[in-house]
């Protein structure tokens, strides 16, 4: 299955925090599984740490570096497509994160693995389960 996590989905993982169920857990170390990223989760992961709304373990700049350095996973670069999407998502908010990464998976062809109910109720965005 090819992924793409949702921004606290990848820090719940690096962070084995117990937040992240086990059986979404299960699924990212599979070796069936390739796991994305989309750049804006880093951007978010850094703007929440400037916000005091999420707590890394050092500066955020070396704490992204050192979670890309330790754990690779595959980049799914913003485009010219991707930003087009975003505009077009039938989302009933204006998360600028929600809507790149949804178009993100949608233009890369990838499940969006997110326990984010409003991103989960979306029919159109393919989601992992539960």
């Amino acid at each position: 299955m090819n992924l793409l996590l949702d921004t606290h989905i990848w820090i719940w993982n690096l962070a084995g925090s117990q937040r992240l169920p086990a059986r979404l857990r299960q699924t990212i170390a599979s070796n069936k599984t390739e796991v994305w990223l989309s750049p804006i989760s880093v951007w978010e992961t850094l703007v929440l740490a400037e916000k005091g709304k999420i707590q890394l373990e050092r500066n955020p700049l070396a704490w992204v570096q050192e979670a890309l350095s330790r754990w690779p996973v595959k980049e799914a670069p913003i485009n010219i497509a991707v930003c087009m999407k975003s505009r077009e998502l039938d989302l009933p908010h204006q998360d600028p994160a929600d809507r790149f990464i949804a178009a993100t998976a949608l233009i890369y062809g990838l499940h969006l693995m997110t326990l984010d109910k409003r991103l989960c109720s979306a029919r159109w965005l393919p989601t992992v389960e539960l």
